[in-house]
């Protein structure tokens, strides 16, 4: 393996153990629970393909008339990846984004969406992002997140966005939360059974192949530059510590029902 993602995995690795073993996925019990986790969880799973897009827009030609833009190879590696998340298939065979999937995930759970819908609704009315989330009313710690995502998108830097979606976006479900959404659905498969068709999927195609693709990726654009590895680095952590806050700021509200009922 390249040395340089080696030393990246290094770095970064007290912060991923901080995240796979937060404290909120021992809160997370009851199907209320699960509810709560999921109208925050959302919100990084929109994002994840705004990342997602934006890298696209960059290694690809998206525009008319068309012309062949950087490298083949890496044209290849992210439009794979963009079929898996943007046009998936869920439990009945029909194609969908992940982010359609989770919508629909919610739904059957019984989760609120109101404020996810109500978000989109803006977005596409072509509202700002920022403004879209205050608009919406979502916490501190989901609206600090969604912030550093397009600070990223917004560097115009592909080999930050590359790492960030790498590093940053990659698996980090740990398998307890797993084993808990197993066991729900094996009592209520009427309420659970799509989330945890959405975990699996989650596991096997992001997790597994379009992790190497995406490792794959940040090689060719990082290259042999000094200072584009120090950038990925950099905003991996940072990627990192955002997703710790966005678990804790969950967490507080997953206590803040315990305690209510």
């Amino acid at each position: 393996m390249n040395p340089n993602i080696i030393k990246i995995q290094s770095a970064i690795d007290p912060i991923r153990q901080q995240i796979t073993s937060h404290s909120v996925y021992k809160h997370i019990h009851e199907l209320e629970d699960l509810q709560l986790f999921m109208q925050n969880h959302v919100f990084a799973v929109w994002d994840f393909m705004s990342l997602l897009k934006g890298l696209q827009r960059h290694l690809t030609c998206v525009d008319i008339p068309w012309v062949p833009v950087g490298n083949a190879s890496t044209r290849f590696l992210i439009n794979e990846i963009v079929i898996g998340e943007e046009s998936d298939t869920d439990t009945e065979g029909n194609t969908m984004s992940h982010f359609e999937l989770y919508l629909k995930a919610m739904q059957q759970a019984g989760a609120n969406t109101e404020q996810i819908n109500q978000f989109i609704q803006l977005i596409t009315q072509k509202t700002p992002v920022l403004e879209a989330l205050t608009e919406v009313g979502v916490s501190d710690s989901i609206r600090q997140f969604v912030a550093f995502t397009f600070e990223v998108i917004n560097t115009q830097k592909p080999h930050i966005m590359a790492a960030v979606f790498t590093f940053g976006r990659e698996d980090l479900i740990p398998d307890m939360f797993v084993s808990m959404v197993k066991d729900l659905n094996q009592s209520m498969p009427e309420r659970i059974s799509i989330f945890n068709y959405y975990l699996e999927r989650h596991i096997e195609v992001d997790g597994d192949h379009h992790s190497h693709l995406a490792l794959k990726m940040v090689e060719e654009l990082c290259g042999d530059d000094a200072e584009k590895w120090q950038e990925a680095e950099a905003y991996s952590l940072k990627s990192l510590e955002v997703r710790n806050q966005l678990w804790s700021g969950v967490e507080a509200k997953v206590k803040e029902l315990t305690e209510s009922v």
